[in-house]
């Protein structure tokens, strides 16, 4: 069976702002493919609002979250891959879910391995 870890993360997500709250994810930005800005990195995390009025040309799907958004008033196209989803929650409540992050071993049989190859580059959008 596929992994059941975008689903959850969906799901969590639409919960949340059906809930009037503010989603936010912890991603640990050492696993492949992650392009975030690496000045607001802390420790090999970072914690991304991704809430509908934060995020703009949102995308996502079951290997990866994709969109853009504001760092100290510059829009960023940020790549998350699925797998590199730690938590999400609700900033006013902290209700969520925490997930292990596995160790990144691309499947032969998979596309995964191309589309972390094929993510697009981390940019500035003025």
């Amino acid at each position: 069976m596929t992994s059941n870890k975008p689903y959850l993360v969906r799901g969590l997500y639409d919960w949340i702002v059906d809930n009037g709250c503010t989603p936010y994810l912890v991603v640990d930005v050492q696993y492949p493919g992650v392009e975030v800005p690496q000045e607001f990195v802390k420790d090999g995390k970072i914690t991304l609002n991704v809430s509908p009025t934060a995020i703009r040309d949102y995308e996502f799907n079951n290997e990866f979250l994709s969109f853009s958004a504001r760092f100290s008033g510059v829009v960023q196209h940020l790549f998350v891959p699925v797998e590199s989803v730690m938590v999400i929650f609700a900033r006013e409540n902290g209700q969520g879910m925490a997930f292990d992050v596995a160790p990144f071993e691309p499947d032969p049989d998979s596309d995964r391995e191309e589309s972390v190859k094929t993510k697009p580059s981390l940019k500035v959008v003025k």
